[in-house]
């Protein structure tokens, strides 16, 4: 490989974005968006909200654990977690953009209020929209953890540990 004279490695920006998102459980669309994204930005931050008003079916400490060992693969990427304005932890990791999902158009348009709202509040920030891989294209945390309630496979559409997870916690939460 030639490289220019005058070129310096140092000289050139680095991409850091923000992948945000409740992630309970982290499904395999996730896993879709974060190996994709981590092939377009230089690091890609997976930042868990630790939103207090939901009542997750895991706690933030285990979804952390939960994404860490499924992105171990991955020398780019970094799980997080945030309270408050996303923009704020965006600026604190020194983040130039943010990666979101988009399954559906219901999605868009929830993502295109938040994505004006979020350029409003830090106009340096660009947000990506990517979509899923189409066998993921209706997969989300909600309707994985409702189809496992009651009763249903969810293999395939989570990676095998949170299947695990999830079953151990469904033992440890049923009455026989």
């Amino acid at each position: 490989m030639k490289i220019a004279p005058g070129y310096n490695p140092s000289d050139v920006n680095t991409i850091r974005a923000i992948y945000p998102g409740t992630f309970d459980p982290l499904t395999n669309g996730h896993l879709d968006l974060i190996a994709r994204g981590s092939k377009i930005f230089d690091h890609l931050v997976v930042a868990i909200l630790n939103n207090s008003e939901k009542k997750p079916l895991f706690p933030v400490e285990e979804r952390v654990e939960m994404i860490s060992e499924a992105t171990r693969e991955f020398g780019n990427i970094s799980v997080s977690t945030f309270d408050g304005l996303l923009v704020e932890f965006a600026r604190q990791q020194q983040a130039q953009a943010l990666l979101r999902g988009i399954r559906a158009i219901s999605d868009y348009e929830y993502e295109f209020q938040m994505a004006l709202m979020n350029r409003r509040l830090a106009p340096q920030l660009e947000t990506v929209f990517m979509m899923p891989a189409e066998k993921y294209s209706y997969v989300s945390s909600r309707l994985i953890r409702e189809v496992f309630d009651l009763g249903g496979s969810v293999e395939g559409l989570v990676p095998a540990s949170v299947v695990e997870r999830m079953q151990a916690r469904a033992g440890k939460s049923r009455t026989v």
